[in-house]
């Protein structure tokens, strides 16, 4: 198994995995974008953040990447965590391992808070926060409308440094030298360490 950063020759098979989740209530998208816009999405929020993906045999298993929290400036300090695992990949660790490496990313980006939310009931992905370090802090009521039914969402929370006086502004991943970004990938996985898109 080796996890890695996400490449351009990725986009098709991480999309087929999201492809598994979209008649589930566990995205509140309701119709899978096209490739052409899936790969916009993805490469758009990799100008900033990392999406890592986790392969065996060349296949890939399951993706995981950080995107921004909300849009005002306040806001920087914070990252939301997403993680897709091909269904027959669930419940083997690798959602937790995906979130640790993201974690350690985020921390060089100077994030000080990451967020997961999940749409409930959902007991792996409960229990995927929980094994991670995250705090359920609220519970939405009826917030998502999907598959005739109205769903609650779980937000949950993990502060990964401290919340300083005067912080280090966030700093994109472009930013952060390949050496830092592939030391971790290097020490939480065996994987290949291409340098981000």
């Amino acid at each position: 198994m080796k996890i890695r950063f996400a490449e351009k020759e990725d986009i098709t098979a991480i999309k087929n995995i999201y492809a598994q989740y979209i008649r589930t209530p566990i995205t509140f998208e309701y119709e899978l974008p096209s490739e052409e816009a899936f790969a916009k999405r993805i490469a758009g929020l990799m100008k900033e953040y990392p999406c890592i993906v986790c392969e065996n045999d060349k296949n890939i298993l399951g993706y995981a990447y950080a995107h921004k929290f909300a849009e005002r400036a306040a806001y920087q300090w914070n990252a939301e965590l997403s993680v897709y695992l091909d269904m027959n990949s669930v419940s083997k660790g690798l959602g937790t391992k995906l979130y640790c490496i993201l974690t350690e990313i985020l921390k060089l980006q100077n994030i000080t808070t990451v967020y997961g939310i999940v749409t409930l009931p959902n007991e792996k992905s409960e229990r995927l926060h929980t094994s991670a370090g995250f705090s359920q802090i609220c519970v939405l009521r009826n917030a998502g409308y999907k598959n005739g039914k109205w769903h609650d969402v779980a937000w949950f929370c993990k502060e990964i440094a401290p919340c300083r006086i005067n912080p280090e502004e966030f700093l994109p991943i472009n930013k952060i030298p390949a050496t830092k970004l592939n030391a971790i990938i290097n020490e939480k996985a065996d994987g290949r360490t291409a340098r981000p898109l």
